[in-house]
């Protein structure tokens, strides 16, 4: 039997790169699926993606909590919530304005969907993925607001695997290393800087989406019973080096 026959996930972000591998692999498995995307572009564009047919997909703004309490209000059920919205490192990293938007919609929204599907959740003892990054560990010298968010989503997952055990709900978190999607297309157009983030990387690779999937399934299914709390890097062993040089 498929490991989530029965089950019912939703994923924030699920338009995007690492959210599309991951709603495919769910519904692989067996899940029913609701899956957002940020603009009605981006989930015109997933719906025709023969991977993610049988998902739910809708449009939701994580930094609206109107919206996000509506769009769970709007279940009967939930066994898995995994938060995959948020955006990447951006050039007003250091303006005000600039650094409360990535931690509006990285930290915030991610606040927002856990808040949101808490009572669902706990009625069926759900769990949650949560999306840190290897910059929660030693930031970042040129993207101090996406450092800090994912910062930020690395204490709130451990703080709400503490609080909410007793519920039944299990809380953990995927830290990615260097994912070829979209969003980092940029810095893997910088040669030099491709090459350097490469040479640092043990697996000698950019990762891929289909890297990062199964171990946020294993972490939202039975695998991982006796685990919460836990942050798990997969980033091809770039955090063993610990020095941050090329970001």
């Amino acid at each position: 039997m498929a490991i989530f026959e029965g089950k019912t996930a939703f994923v924030t972000g699920a338009t995007g790169g690492i959210g599309r591998a991951v709603t495919a692999l769910l519904l692989s498995e067996g899940a029913a699926v609701f899956g957002t995307g940020a603009t009605a572009a981006e989930v015109d564009d997933a719906r025709g993606d023969p991977s993610l047919a049988g998902a739910d997909l809708q449009v939701l703004d994580v930094t609206d909590e109107g919206a996000v309490a509506n769009a769970f209000e709007a279940r009967d059920r939930l066994d898995v919530l995994v938060n995959l919205a948020g955006v990447g490192r951006g050039p007003d990293e250091f303006d005000p304005k600039g650094f409360l938007r990535t931690i509006d919609i990285n930290l915030l929204g991610t606040m927002r969907s856990c808040y949101a599907a808490y009572p669902l959740l706990r009625d069926g003892g759900g769990v949650i993925v949560n999306t840190a990054s290897m910059m929660s560990f030693f930031g970042s010298p040129t993207a101090p607001a996406y450092a800090a968010s994912r910062g930020g989503v690395m204490q709130f997952t451990k703080s709400l695997a503490v609080a909410w055990a007793p519920d039944g709900i299990r809380t953990n978190a995927v830290a990615p290393g260097w994912i070829d999607t979209p969003q980092t297309k940029p810095i893997q157009e910088q040669t030099k800087r491709s090459a350097a983030i490469v040479s640092r990387t043990p697996l000698g690779r950019w990762g891929r989406p289909d890297d990062l999937a199964p171990v946020i399934a294993f972490l939202a299914g039975p695998g991982s019973k006796f685990m919460t709390g836990a942050i798990v890097p997969v980033d091809g062993g770039y955090l063993v080096d610990g020095i941050q040089r090329d970001s």
